[in-house]
């Protein structure tokens, strides 16, 4: 038999090894280039990559708020609220699942805390309108023997 020569070494160039035979190996060239570090803006929402999907008072459409407001208006009870993060639940006074309330809407000036009676409007919630959240909520009876705070931080005793 002929020299078995290897297929298509005419017809493609042939790319040269990485490393000669009999080089010794170097690290070096195997690392990646330094990045370049960017400067980082001081936003506290800075460790969350994408937006939340959740729709606020700022971000709801107009279709959704109109029906909304012309919706029944619904009662129950505070079951939790979390000032820092911005949200709680409701649970409704007929029965069924808890709501989600966020704190762009509710209306007055306290805060809502465990056990405070409260009246609000349901709105679907995108992207399925599966799943409801609280609108236009308003406090109608302060839970009494528990501290209520207003936005800007005065704590009052009911």
């Amino acid at each position: 038999m002929a020299s078995q020569a290897p297929p298509f070494q005419g017809l493609r160039p042939v790319t040269p090894p990485l490393h000669p035979a009999g080089s010794p190996r170097s690290t070096e060239t195997l690392q990646a280039p330094p990045c370049r570090q960017r400067d980082r803006s001081p936003s506290p929402m800075r460790s969350h990559l994408i937006p939340s999907p959740l729709p606020t008072r700022r971000n709801r459409t107009f279709s959704a708020t109109a029906r909304a407001t012309e919706g029944p208006s619904f009662t129950g009870v505070c079951k939790n609220f979390c000032r820092s993060k911005g949200h709680g639940f409701i649970t409704p006074s007929d029965g069924g699942n808890d709501v989600f309330v966020h704190i762009s809407d509710v209306e007055g000036e306290y805060v809502p805390v465990e056990g405070d009676e409260v009246s609000y409007k349901i709105c679907a919630i995108p992207p399925k309108y599966e799943k409801v959240q609280a609108v236009e909520v308003t406090i109608t009876h302060l839970n009494p023997g528990s501290k209520h705070e207003t936005w800007t931080g005065h704590v009052v005793n009911s």
